[in-house]
């Protein structure tokens, strides 16, 4: 995170991210039992209301579950400067 290299976590594993104190200050979502373990260690959460959606602060993006995959994964490719065309 200090690198500002991007940072992906979607579902229940923000646990892992504020275990090392990652999210401490940060804005972010996941799966709504999961809140306190995003909420203890410093943490913003952002509800995931409905469901699929994501967010991004910084070089950290977090979604909630797999109905947020296409919003997750657009986010994680602008985050990496990365444009698909069809």
């Amino acid at each position: 995170m200090e690198e500002g290299k991007p940072v992906a976590s979607i579902c229940h594993r923000q646990h892992i991210l504020s275990a090392g104190g990652v999210l401490k200050g940060r804005q972010c979502t996941a799966y709504p039992v999961v809140k306190l373990n995003v909420v203890l260690p410093g943490a913003t959460w952002l509800e995931p209301d409905p469901i699929h959606r994501c967010f991004t602060d910084g070089n950290l993006v977090t979604g909630a579950a797999w109905p947020g995959h296409p919003e997750f994964l657009s986010q994680l490719m602008s985050l990496l400067g990365i444009q698909v065309s069809f």
